[in-house]
């Protein structure tokens, strides 16, 4: 029987005393923790910052040793209390274009809507960081209607992000009702808006994908699952699972990668992981340099490392099974691709690309 959606959260780990308590290895004692993690939860600081967040699934995912590579994305440490003079809260300039609560529209044609603050794993490298956490709540009725009316008056946009936080951990008929009052907002007469469905909760909690919720989705498309996988081990027999049922029920899968210092910035990890992806029939989009968050300076790979990865993988995989090397300009400049000579100007550690808007944006050389 299908537990529901908030018997599923409850089970996550949101404790750091209970953690230690799961990671405990009797061979390395006095205790799990690091000394890089333990020294987080002992420093005064880490109050409002992200809270700590692991589903059970992707803690039984974790190797031994504070170094693997999915610890890293859940744990924190104390280098997460350390920021640098050009991260920022809000790194992709999202308020710079939110006409209202919970809505970016950033590009003539998308917008997205933050659903939830909430999610099944707190990710440290988390670029929404300051609006993450689960004290918000869901996208109210009244907000979703306002999405709707604002989606009528914009006519040109023809794709919604429904984005977070995770927009499957709302209930089934919370994340349908919100989704049926955007789809009254669709042109008439003509296709109706693509959705995007913006999630971790398929590698991450994916007890959470059940059939009743796939054939719910499929009477309110058309959708696109976007999903984040940053390691090859994130996709486990539970994962890849979830995913084929929307495969398998007709929903197209895409998938996007962050660069991740100590995950995944080896040519070899990332080989694995998109062919390993393209094997599922879903197909790599982006691979994004770290964005300039408070606190994710030990994520960041330097600019340079990162185009030279690239490089290499342009040998080694398919046009289909290499992705888009990309960054969101910090400050607002939006997504574009990045390649060796498409930067405008380098200067005192930066390097100066042109955004959307036409300005130049400058992104460190080193982290």
């Amino acid at each position: 029987m299908d537990l529901p959606v908030k018997s599923l959260l409850s089970s996550c780990i949101t404790r750091f005393e209970i953690l230690d308590g799961y990671l405990s290895d009797p061979e390395t004692p006095p205790s799990a923790l690091s000394g890089e993690e333990r020294a987080y939860f002992s420093d005064s600081r880490r109050r409002g910052n992200l809270p700590l967040r692991i589903s059970p699934h992707f803690l039984s995912l974790i190797g031994p040793g504070p170094d693997d590579p999915l610890r890293r994305q859940a744990v924190p440490r104390i280098q997460e209390l350390d920021t640098t003079a050009h991260e920022l809260s809000d790194p992709l300039g999202e308020e710079l274009y939110s006409p209202m609560p919970g809505l970016v529209h950033r590009y003539r044609d998308r917008i997205l809507l933050k659903m939830t603050d909430l999610c099944a794993l707190n990710c440290r490298h988390c670029f929404r960081r300051s609006f993450t956490g689960g004290a918000r709540g869901p996208l109210t009725e009244a907000q979703a209607d306002g999405a709707a009316d604002y989606l009528k008056g914009h006519q040109e946009v023809r794709e919604v992000l429904l984005s977070g936080g995770d927009l499957f951990t709302l209930e089934d008929d919370v994340l349908l009702d919100r989704i049926l009052r955007l789809r009254a907002a669709d042109p008439v007469g003509a296709a109706p808006r693509v959705f995007r469905l913006c999630t971790r909760i398929p590698v991450v909690m994916p007890e959470r994908i059940t059939d009743a919720l796939i054939r719910e989705l499929m009477k309110t498309g058309p959708h696109w699952l976007v999903v984040q996988v940053n390691h090859p081990r994130e996709l486990s027999p539970e994962a890849v699972a979830a995913l084929e049922q929307f495969i398998d029920a007709g929903i197209p899968v895409a998938s996007q990668a962050v660069l991740l210092r100590g995950v995944n910035d080896e040519e070899e990890v990332l080989e694995e992981l998109f062919q390993g992806l393209v094997g599922l029939r879903i197909k790599p989009t982006y691979l994004f340099q770290g964005d300039l968050a408070r606190g994710t300076r030990h994520f960041r790979v330097p600019l340079l490392r990162g185009l030279e990865l690239m490089s290499r993988l342009e040998g080694r995989l398919s046009g289909l099974a290499l992705p888009v090397y990309a960054v969101d300009l910090p400050g607002g400049g939006g997504k574009i691709r990045l390649t060796p000579e498409r930067h405008e100007k380098e200067g005192e550690g930066f390097r100066y690309y042109r955004g959307f808007d036409g300005k130049l944006y400058g992104y460190p050389l080193e982290v």
